[in-house]
């Protein structure tokens, strides 16, 4: 073979694999961003659930007999630290 030819082959062998690295850094951020997407689903529905779960909360003078009896009562949203 000619070195015109070999020269030919490998400039396409170099654009095969330069297509399947860039295919797999494809698939790759594919896979983190729908990573990213399932966990903001988990997080958004934790959220929901602890919003929707009673919380016993003990403050002093409360509506019970008394000081310090416990009262229930339901979160709204997601509380803030």
């Amino acid at each position: 073979m000619s070195f015109e030819t070999i020269s030919l082959l490998l400039n396409w062998l170099e654009l095969g694999v330069l297509f399947g690295i860039l295919f797999r850094l494809a698939r790759t951020f594919d896979l983190i961003a729908s990573t990213q997407r399932e966990l903001r689903r988990a997080i958004h529905h934790l959220g929901e659930q602890q919003a929707t779960e009673p919380a016993i909360n003990f403050t002093p003078g409360g509506s019970g007999d008394r000081v310090g009896s416990p009262l229930l009562q339901f979160r709204v949203g997601p509380e803030i630290l």
